[in-house]
């Protein structure tokens, strides 16, 4: 059944709104070896060779100067060997004079833009039953960790990568050791792992993120990615946590919106890579 946030007490413009307020603050860069700033920008240094650049807004910058902070991003992931990679995350509704241009001048390549889906947890927690034999679990071991993380590969690498797979299951790892609130969720059939998703709670907002939702190709359309997106929401509600949000691609929107939950924007990843 679609549910109306409105009846929540919520509207597009307000969750917008809460989005930038809380989630597009140092809570991005959660997990970072180190963060700089240079004006409004925030540049991290992630786990695994990668850059990451994101902002709460450019402070009403113009086309020069953003394209001077631009370079100034190059030269600062270039001097840094460890880093193969920088992702610069953009959203459609930024003020954002000459910043496409100024990043395609400088290297960057747009990635497919996804959906920003946000909305009550609340509304995502219904019953939806699940095919015979398909169980929904937590992980938390190392095994069942890097298993996961090798299936969400193989969903959505193009072509898949061990080596990557094997990386972000390292990251996920060392982020449960430390005591990270993420949680990991599977569903299964006959001991093979069919669907799997992250949960992300947000610490001092009162949002968790919804993330991966991969799920094998034969088994999408059966209600699985929505049944395990219910026992996320419910867990995130256990933890305090009243809103939702997601990147969605094409595959994941049309399910959130029918749970309720809104887009209020959209998301494209600019990418570099060195050499």
């Amino acid at each position: 059944m679609q549910t109306d946030p409105a009846s929540s007490g919520y509207d597009k413009a307000a969750l917008l709104r809460a989005y930038d307020e809380q989630l597009r603050t140092d809570a991005e860069t959660v997990g970072a070896l180190d963060v700089t700033r240079l004006g409004p920008l925030r540049l991290a240094t992630m786990p695994s060779g990668r850059g990451f650049v994101s902002y709460r807004d450019l402070a009403g910058a113009d086309e020069a100067t953003i394209r001077d902070w631009v370079g100034q991003v190059v030269d600062h992931y270039r001097e840094r060997a460890e880093i193969a990679k920088v992702e610069w995350k953009t959203r459609g509704h930024d003020h954002a004079p000459g910043l496409h241009q100024a990043l395609v001048d400088h290297g960057f390549v747009a990635q497919e833009p996804e959906s920003i889906m946000v909305g009550p947890a609340a509304a995502l927690i219904g019953v939806v039953p699940l095919p015979d034999g398909v169980t929904l679990r937590r992980l938390s071991t190392e095994p069942d960790v890097r298993v996961m993380m090798a299936m969400a590969e193989s969903v959505f690498g193009d072509p898949p990568d061990e080596q990557r797979a094997s990386d972000i299951a390292d990251g996920v790892l060392r982020r449960l050791d430390r005591g990270d609130a993420v949680e990991l969720w599977v569903a299964e059939h006959d001991g093979t792992m069919i669907s799997a998703g992250r949960l992300e709670p947000v610490a001092g907002t009162d949002f968790a993120g919804i993330w991966g939702g991969a799920t094998l190709p034969q088994w999408r359309g059966r209600g699985i990615y929505r049944a395990l997106t219910a026992e996320r929401a419910r867990s995130a509600l256990r933890l305090g946590k009243t809103l939702i949000h997601s990147d969605s691609t094409e595959y994941s929107r049309p399910i959130l919106e029918r749970s309720g939950l809104v887009k209020v924007s959209t998301t494209t990843p600019y990418e570099w890579r060195r050499g």
